[in-house]
């Protein structure tokens, strides 16, 4: 198995705190869409590690991985039937532990997604519990109830699933069973002990291999309301819901988080967890982030502020305030795996590279989601044919819209699958015209995205009031958003015209042409411009 990454790397054996995921750039591969080692159409781990030198270039601290674990892939390995075994798709335990290895010698770390919600319904546990039926001690690690009405034929209460639908499923002997997603995830019990003491096994699991930390899919939703209560009206289940709900962010989680904190802080290395919390405020969201609870918490409300440069300012300062009184990091996000792309979001390329310096001149953390980096917009027309999103095929659900953002990304040559693998196809279609934004074609071209990220990110290491810290905003005109920091000032015009104002030092990036007179600097519409001051 990996060992702990050497002394000069991370200074594991040292004992010295660095706090390093304050000011980390973390990278989010979904693995079957980021590059395919064995030419089959899918990402794989052996791919992932063959492009770590891409990142370790790029300028990223961290990569994210999304679920390798053994899975029927109902819903893109969100359902594992197995934690502790990679899927035959993406490789074996050794490709990972390989992966871990080579990103450690490169000065990455690596995180990995945990899904302590639900998990397959081919997980041994539940399978079992089919078998044995009513009354099963296997069922009680589960939410197996009897359903309402004369025969039972109704759900035991109204609560609905993310994906559309009911959230229970009912089973040959009467029974239902809660999903909050698709039906072949079915929910844990974590009143149950032995659900709690398996999840710390898999933590220790992962731990031991050298894992560098989780981001913990569907936080917020581990622990249910005493007795499963009805929610008693309709509530449109989107991702971003501010209602409070007898399903999601019950006071109960956290100690569960502080069990897990306290594992974490038993392994060298400053090994971390964050949490997907949708909660219905930011304020909600720090409870997570707590000394004693997990390090970082998804900034769900910046990725859905619009183009606007009052509502964003709000975000940011909202954001801002709620981490403060429990000495967390803010985190900022415009694209990933559910989502879609934030250059389709906003309406343009430049507004998506504004966008990306705005958010790497934060105070904080910055989660990147693979192919932004390369100006890719969401792929809006595939056929019906090809989609996998389980959201896509029930009723009331999301509509499909992730298999959008999750087209594996172009790496180089003159047709599909663009380099992504040693074949000609891919999972899900790639568009013809992403031939000229691959990696390839985008490397040398100083005009490119990928050349203004990789400046991004060179100069975030290098100018020292970037990463985590503080901001005072600046006078500036309507519709630009203008802040310091130490030794540096951001200004973004999210406005419909070009827009004057004194120039605050020496332009060291910017994503549009910048030009001066009379001491005054025209700030492009829909552009960003980093100063050295």
């Amino acid at each position: 198995m990996t060992q702990e990454l050497a002394p000069d790397v991370h200074d594991r054996s040292a004992g010295r705190h660095t706090g390093w995921w304050r000011s980390a750039v973390i990278y989010q591969v979904y693995v079957r869409s980021f590059a395919d080692g064995n030419g089959d159409g899918n990402g794989d781990l052996p791919g992932a590690r063959a492009r770590l030198p891409y990142l370790k270039d790029l300028g990223v601290d961290a990569v994210w991985l999304t679920p390798f674990y053994a899975s029927p892939q109902a819903d893109g390995g969100y359902d594992v039937a197995d934690y502790r075994a990679v899927d035959p798709m993406f490789g074996t335990l050794t490709d990972i532990d390989d992966l871990v290895r080579d990103a450690h010698a490169l000065d990455l770390r690596v995180i990995v997604d945990l899904v302590p919600n639900h998990c397959s319904d081919q997980h041994e546990w539940f399978k079992q519990a089919l078998r044995e039926g009513p009354g099963s001690p296997l069922r009680e690690r589960f939410h197996f109830r009897p359903g309402k009405g004369r025969q039972g034929e109704l759900p035991p209460n109204d609560w609905n699933s993310l994906f559309g639908g009911p959230a229970w499923t009912r089973v040959p002997d009467g029974e239902w069973y809660l999903h909050l997603f698709a039906p072949e995830q079915p929910d844990f019990n974590w009143e149950h002990q032995t659900v709690r003491d398996e999840f710390r096994s898999i933590l220790r699991f992962w731990l031991d291999l050298g894992v560098d930390g989780f981001r913990i899919d569907v936080a917020h939703g581990l622990v249910k309301a005493a007795g499963l209560p009805d929610i008693g009206h309709n509530v449109e289940m989107g991702l971003l819901n501010t209602d409070e709900l007898p399903f999601f962010d019950q006071d109960g989680v956290h100690e569960i988080y502080r069990d897990w904190r306290s594992i974490l802080d038993e392994y060298p290395g400053e090994r971390i967890a964050v949490a997907e919390a949708w909660t219905p405020t930011l304020e909600r969201s720090a409870r997570y982030l707590r000394p004693d609870e997990l390090h970082q918490a998804f900034n769900f409300e910046y990725v859905m502020a619009g183009w606007d440069a009052a509502g964003l300012r709000r975000v940011i300062d909202e954001t801002l305030r709620a981490m403060a009184p429990v000495d967390a990091p803010a985190t900022w996000v415009l694209s990933n795996h559910d989502v879609v792309r934030h250059r389709t979001r906003y309406g343009s390329l430049p507004r998506a590279r504004a966008a990306a310096l705005l958010m790497l001149a934060l105070p904080g953390s910055t989660y990147l989601y693979q192919g932004e980096e390369l100006g890719l917009p969401e792929v809006t027309d595939l056929p019906d044919a090809v989609r996998q999103d389980p959201s896509f095929f029930r009723d009331n659900g999301q509509e499909g819209l992730r298999d959008g953002c999750r087209v594996p990304i172009p790496w180089g040559g003159d047709r599909p699958s663009y380099g992504f693998g040693a074949g000609d196809g891919s999972w899900l279609p790639q568009p013809a015209q992403w031939q000229g934004l691959s990696v390839q074609a985008q490397t040398g071209d100083p005009g490119s995205t990928l050349e203004l990220y990789r400046a991004a990110l060179r100069l975030r290491r290098e100018l020292p009031g970037l990463g985590d810290g503080e901001l005072e905003w600046l006078e500036a005109p309507e519709g630009v958003l203008a802040f310091a920091r130490p030794g540096f000032v951001c200004t973004v015009n999210l406005g419909a015209a070009e827009a004057e104002m004194p120039a605050p030092g020496e332009v060291v990036l910017s994503t549009e042409p910048v030009g001066t007179q009379g001491g005054l600097v025209r700030i492009p519409a829909d552009s960003c411009i980093w100063w050295a001051v």
